[in-house]
């Protein structure tokens, strides 16, 4: 239960949030094109409207929008002239979007990084690496320059090689990384085996500077098997981080309490919502978890805002009180899945997330890729793995992978109820990717 203190905190997010919000739609409002058409179709009254009677958004409205009003859709409050940024979203879902933002917009989204970093306690010698290609990737623009703004010392590290990017780490004594949950793994292999070579340090020694790994981009980090995994490689604390190019940066673990999200909620609105009804749950003063889709509203983002935003991540709320004392919702294992990548295998409903926890638990997996093949209108699910056994077709390796095949099949039926085809493929034929990866496929099967 809340104390007196900690209710007040919460009171005072909640009527900040108001102001805000009644703030957004007075200036979206007066010159959004995107949300002006949509409140109209929708007949909504701003002057009387409260959140939850505004329409629901979704991607699919943002790309048809972008098809409509090329190459930047109409979701811009003011002319074109005044933003001063660029970025796109990655495409894993669906057609890639090109967003904007004015010079404050941005300088809202520094604001948010820095807490982000207070959150996850960044020290004042802390140095910074950036692991991957600067493209038109928003997350880490955006955290490389909040942590900038801070006057951390930040190391750019884009345009290397793994290997030349472990060496640029290791030279600079770089204290902190930001990169994916995948790339953090696959930066560990690699210094795993150059420490294999004659001469050459420890993966151990080649690390040892690092302290702390921000990962976010795809689920991971909240995993427990796979946050326990770049750990053991690392010999560093992981911490989760979730945003969207939509939305921005919203949300952090705190260094206090592994295992789950923080949003900002001095900086948005999040809501829960039953995906199939579209109804949002009540949140206030609940006792219980509730689980739900995440559904976001930035406040601070004015130049090209979402309100109510269908973000597709499954989430549950920890009603319990954290640790840490911060008056923030807090979700309980991060992000949990997607809506789009759930499965239904056999009568179960499945996440891709849950499948992974459980092959990260076998230190033989190396890399993994899932398949999963409709027949009939039947799913079942196959898993290609790179693994330390079986990379030779000796009778001895094969009866290695035979066991561990049936080790793994034998963990999931146990745990999600039903058993995938687990398929042994050669080292390095699975794509590795610095951002997110991509490890789920789709296919229809022939009726047989």
């Amino acid at each position: 239960m809340q104390s007196a203190e900690c209710k007040v905190q919460s009171e005072i997010i909640r009527a900040r949030q108001q102001e805000r919000l009644r703030e957004l739609l007075r200036t979206v409002g007066a010159s959004n094109r995107f949300w002006q058409l949509k409140w109209q179709a929708a007949g909504v009254d701003l002057t009387k409207a409260d959140l939850s009677k505004l329409p629901l958004t979704t991607k699919a409205e943002l790309v048809e929008d972008h098809k409509a009003h090329p190459p930047y859709g109409s979701n811009l409050t003011f002319e074109v002239g005044s933003y001063s940024r660029f970025c796109q979203t990655s495409g894993t879902t669906g057609q890639p979007l090109r967003w904007l933002d004015t010079p404050e917009s941005w300088q809202w989204m520094l604001g948010c990084w820095e807490q982000i970093f207070e959150l996850v306690g960044l020290r004042a010698d802390d140095r910074l690496a950036f692991p991957f290609s600067f493209g038109p990737f928003l997350g880490f623009w955006a955290a490389f320059e909040g942590a900038a703004r801070m006057g951390r010392l930040c190391l750019p590290a884009g345009g290397m090689s793994t290997e030349a990017r472990l060496k640029f780490i290791e030279e600079n004594q770089a204290t902190v990384v930001c990169c994916t949950p995948t790339y953090a793994l696959r930066l560990a292999e690699v210094a795993a085996d150059l420490a294999k070579q004659p001469g050459n340090s420890t993966a151990s020694e080649m690390l040892k500077s690092v302290r702390l790994l921000i990962v976010a981009g795809e689920p991971g980090g909240s995993i427990t098997s796979i946050r326990h995994k770049i750990e053991a490689g690392w010999g560093a604390r992981v911490i989760d981080h979730w945003g969207m190019t939509e939305v921005g940066p919203l949300a952090a673990e705190c260094v206090e309490n592994p295992g789950g999200l923080h949003i900002l909620e001095t900086e948005c609105i999040a809501e829960i919502i039953d995906s199939a009804t579209e109804q949002a749950f009540d949140l206030k003063d609940t006792t219980a978890p509730i689980r739900g889709e995440l559904v976001i509203t930035n406040l601070g983002r004015v130049g090209s805002p979402m309100i109510r935003y269908r973000t597709g991540d499954i989430v549950e709320l920890d009603p319990q009180p954290c640790p840490c004392g911060r008056q923030l919702m807090r979700l309980k294992g991060g992000i949990l899945g997607r809506v789009d990548d759930m499965l239904t295998i056999r009568g179960n409903n499945v996440f891709p997330t849950a499948v992974e926890a459980i092959l990260r638990e076998f230190p033989e997996v190396i890399e993994y890729q899932f398949e999963a093949v409709t027949r009939d209108s039947m799913t079942q699910l196959r898993i290609d793995i790179e693994t330390t056994v079986g990379l030779s077709n000796s009778e001895n390796e094969l009866k290695l992978f035979a066991l561990l095949a049936e080790r793994i099949a034998a963990a999931i039926h146990d745990r999600l109820h039903f058993r995938p085809e687990i398929v042994a493929v050669p080292p390095l034929s699975l794509p590795r990717s610095e951002l997110k990866s991509q490890r789920m496929r789709r296919r229809k099967g022939t009726t047989s």
